[in-house]
């Protein structure tokens, strides 16, 4: 039984989608639920999965190509058949690249690029695919096995010096969309940074003496993230204009809290949404990051967790950033960074004593934050980690 393999419904907002990459050929066997290939949105990678076990007779999208919504991508056979079994149209379609090595049709983007990168003749290629196609594995393989060659001279006036190379690797379409909103950011924004520390000793007092209770009672580690969270929530409470965005010539005011929370994944930096954070508890907040963090890492984000959010917390600091000017998550109007925290002198009550600093960085846009309501905000964030009892009480 035939059966047609099509893009998954793409949402409103996102008009096409990529082939990222196909993880089965023709003619190969896979079982029902095997992610078969991957595509990629702007904002997401979405799997389409094998509908049963059977095998793909024909796959009419390659890697690179541009589809849309419901397109028809790939046919596929259900049951189990031969690895050497191939159908009259695969053996048509392959025959060219087995007749001619230099018909590049035959060859997909993915392929076309390791060959143009390794400066490779495709006729010494030998392929093992269905019907003499030539994989990636083949190229590497053959880029192994080859002998170290002398890098040929490109057409340049100068040469390059011995013993460097260079490589293109085209943008992932994430890639691009991370670009292009963030050039948007800098160039359509009144952009804007304000600074201030915040001393850590008391959270960290807190986290050392009930991490263990916590650990037990919920499940999970106490960490940082949650004492943030919860200090943005209830500023942004008391500095709606931090909460609001602009559309057009009318600010919009958000009687909710939606929370963006900067995730770094390998294909690139993303910011999945924690909804309703005015209602979560310290727990909850650790769960849902930690389980953002997780899907972020695996491709497994959804469109709707990467949708929303009036306020973005991005932490620098896990990767050693000392102070940043972080830029704004448009349609939002502010961001906030934080970053390592340092043992640093501090003059306390008259006295050089060492405690734990962080520095704070809000990047607001000014045309709706105005220089009062961003410091007085970063303000409240600082008062609230310093003395985390007023979360607790409300003050």
């Amino acid at each position: 039984m035939s059966i047609e393999i099509k893009v998954p419904v793409l949402p409103e907002s996102v008009a096409d989608a990529t082939i990222a990459t196909w993880h089965v050929q023709p003619g190969e066997q896979v079982s029902r639920d095997q992610n078969i290939v991957d595509i990629e949105t702007d904002k997401v990678v979405l799997e389409v999965v094998a509908p049963e076990d059977g095998s793909l007779s024909e796959i009419l999208f390659p890697d690179g190509e541009t589809v849309l919504g419901e397109q028809v991508i790939a046919n596929f056979v259900a049951g189990a058949v031969s690895g050497q079994e191939v159908t009259k149209a695969e053996a048509e379609a392959a025959a060219p690249a087995a007749e001619s090595d230099e018909s590049n049709d035959a060859l997909s983007p993915s392929v076309r690029r390791l060959i143009a990168e390794h400066n490779i003749d495709a006729s010494k290629l030998k392929g093992s695919g269905v019907g003499g196609r030539i994989t990636k594995e083949d190229v590497e393989a053959f880029v192994k096995s080859a002998p170290a060659a002398k890098p040929a001279a490109a057409p340049a006036p100068v040469a390059p010096l011995e013993g460097r190379s260079q490589k293109r690797v085209p943008m992932t379409r994430l890639r691009k969309t991370i670009a292009n909103r963030l050039l948007e950011a800098k160039n359509s924004t009144a952009m804007l940074t304000t600074f201030n520390e915040v001393n850590m000793q008391p959270i960290m007092d807190i986290r050392k003496q009930y991490q263990e209770i916590f650990e037990k009672r919920h499940g999970i580690r106490l960490g940082f993230m949650s004492f943030y969270v919860k200090a943005v929530t209830e500023a942004l409470k008391r500095f709606p204009e931090v909460n609001a965005s602009i559309d057009g010539d009318e600010i919009v005011y958000h009687n909710y809290f939606d929370v963006s929370i900067a995730v770094s994944t390998p294909r690139g930096l993303v910011t999945p949404v924690l909804r309703d954070t005015d209602t979560m508890s310290l727990a909850e907040i650790e769960k849902n990051v930690r389980e953002l963090a997780l899907k972020g890492r695996d491709g497994k984000l959804s469109v709707e967790d990467m949708t929303g959010g009036n306020f973005t917390v991005t932490n620098g600091g896990v990767f050693g950033s000392l102070m940043s000017t972080p830029i704004l998550n448009l349609p939002q109007s502010a961001i906030l960074g934080m970053h390592a925290i340092k043992d640093r002198p501090m003059a306390v009550n008259g006295e050089v004593v060492i405690q734990p600093m962080m520095y704070l960085a809000l990047s607001y846009d000014h045309r709706i934050v105005d220089g009062r309501e961003s410091v007085g905000f970063l303000v409240a964030i600082k008062d609230f980690l310093e003395d985390p009892t007023r979360l607790l009480l409300d003050l």
